[in-house]
């Protein structure tokens, strides 16, 4: 089984997560493989950057982690996706999704609307937890 370290990033714009479409139709969460010995944090912020366009990015904190296991027709081997994440904010209006990372559509999704388009559970449970600790923070912040 390939086991890959990767990291990604819960995007928050006011009342509002950032949601991509992939190439099974399923709405995901940007996020990629740490490459190189990166930081795991650096690794979240290229992946966001180059999936959603997205350039004003502030990291305000840790916001879990997720993993699971795919069957890849490509590498005809079992991998593993341990995914840490990072809560995110950002005040950019404009975004551009990624077709050349396999993304269909995109964009800001207001809150009960994203946990409705979510495809996974624990995506959405990692969407609920972290509004709430981003909302926390955002109250700190101002």
């Amino acid at each position: 089984m390939l086991i890959r370290e990767c990291s990604g990033g819960v995007v928050f714009r006011g009342d509002e997560v950032f949601l991509l479409k992939n190439e099974k139709n399923e709405w995901v969460l940007p996020k990629g493989a740490i490459r190189n010995n990166e930081l795991s944090v650096d690794a979240a912020l290229r992946r966001v950057r180059a999936e959603t366009g997205l350039k004003s990015l502030s990291v305000l904190s840790t916001a879990g982690e997720t993993s699971y296991e795919f069957y890849s027709v490509t590498r005809q081997r079992p991998v593993y996706n341990k995914i840490t994440w990072y809560l995110m904010a950002t005040d950019d209006r404009e975004f551009n999704i990624s077709s050349e990372d396999g993304f269909s559509d995109g964009g800001f999704y207001p809150i009960e609307k994203a946990l409705e388009l979510i495809t996974y559970s624990q995506d959405r449970a990692l969407v609920n937890v972290s509004y709430y600790k981003y909302k926390s923070l955002s109250k700190v912040i101002a």
